[in-house]
């Protein structure tokens, strides 16, 4: 795994009374001596930052925003936003919308969710969609016409249709998420680059750059977009995806490795399966998954030309918070109403919106990782 040594901002130095408080992977956080009022001497688990609870994970706070060296523009800086529950909540707004016109377009009449069913079913399938219609349709009966053994491809034909009614409904009638346009116009004003990454994410990258248009030409005149063409144009996606040059020889070693463990992964399976009479077949696909996302990472930092450990990605998604973490990248998660109860660990700061208490160009700037 790599890591970066370099840091967003300087180091501040603390007089001999600072107090040092360890969290986990050895990072510290560095608090301000006890005369100052708007910070504990203690290190809680959560701790208030302007007022709002915020969890931090290797994240360290420096002193308040009236001190000299925040007042200085960051010494390098780039931010990375994902689209889906960052630039927009489509799951928020639309997800139950969705399931509905789905459940209208089948024909099944008898279907239709209220908030407080929805709601149910998301509890108690931690929002797993497909556990969400079985849930549902074990309690008021399937499609009487419906055999047992079609019951699979019943409830992937309703996610295939809610799927097309959500993104219908995301590029016609879903508003961007609050405050993220004044987040963005922040950072431009700032100086700072700003990059919105299309090329993963739930509703595809045709979906995610017909979102992005919603920011309007002129905000989008000062950013940068990088989907799957940009990403494979970039030097890393040419290295890696072998367009246009040899991959260097680390990265062929890399991949022969995974490939290997892989193999040797599926061989292991297949005997325990051959003694217990079953069928096994690793899945080798999150793996490259997070291949494709560390390309749109690094391939962002290059647009954006600044060192990957200065880049901050702000992500809605674990694969994407996963890819950061593998190279190095300070990442903060941002809630949403399809993660409100995910658990985040390998972010280094968890916040629930944008502007205000939430998360600002401001704060970002304020903060560093060690």
């Amino acid at each position: 795994m790599e890591t970066a040594s370099c840091s967003i901002l300087h180091t501040l130095a603390f007089s001999n009374n600072t107090a040092t408080a360890t969290i986990n992977n050895n990072h510290h956080l560095f608090l301000p001596p006890k005369t100052n009022p708007s910070f504990s001497s203690t290190f809680p688990r959560n701790f208030n930052f302007h007022g709002k609870p915020l969890q931090f994970n290797g994240f360290a706070a420096f002193s308040s925003p009236s001190s000299a060296q925040s007042q200085n523009p960051p010494q390098e800086l780039a931010v990375l936003l994902e689209v889906d529950g960052v630039i927009m909540d489509a799951y928020r707004l639309g997800n139950r919308q969705a399931f509905n016109l789905a459940f209208q377009k089948l024909g099944l009449d008898c279907a239709n969710w209220t908030e407080p069913v929805y709601s149910d079913l998301v509890r108690r399938s931690a929002g797993n969609e497909e556990k969400m219609l079985v849930l549902y349709f074990n309690r008021i009966g399937w499609p009487t016409s419906l055999p047992t053994s079609e019951k699979e491809p019943f409830v992937k034909s309703v996610l295939r249709e809610k799927k097309n009614a959500l993104e219908e409904l995301m590029l016609k009638s879903l508003p961007l998420r609050p405050g993220v346009e004044d987040f963005i116009d922040d950072a431009c004003n700032k100086g700072i680059p700003v990059i919105i990454l299309t090329a993963y994410g739930r509703s595809g990258e045709k979906t995610a750059r017909s979102i992005v248009e919603k920011l309007g030409d002129e905000r989008l005149s000062k950013i940068k977009v990088v989907g799957n063409e940009e990403v494979e144009k970039s030097l890393y996606g040419q290295l890696v995806f072998g367009k246009g040059m040899s991959s260097s020889l680390d990265e062929q070693l890399a991949k022969e490795a995974r490939k290997a463990a892989s193999a040797e992964k599926q061989r292991i399976a297949e005997e325990v399966a051959s003694l217990l009479k079953v069928s096994v077949n690793i899945d080798t696909s999150s793996s490259e998954r997070l291949e494709k996302i560390v390309a749109s990472l690094r391939a962002g930092a290059e647009i954006a030309e600044v060192p990957v450990c200065n880049c901050i990605l702000v992500a809605g998604s674990k694969s994407g918070l996963a890819a950061a973490e593998q190279i190095g990248m300070p990442r903060v998660a941002l809630r949403s109403s399809f993660t409100s109860r995910a658990e985040f660990p390998t972010a280094n700061a968890i916040m629930d919106g944008f502007g205000g208490p939430d998360l600002t160009i401001s704060k970002l700037c304020e903060k560093r990782w060690s």
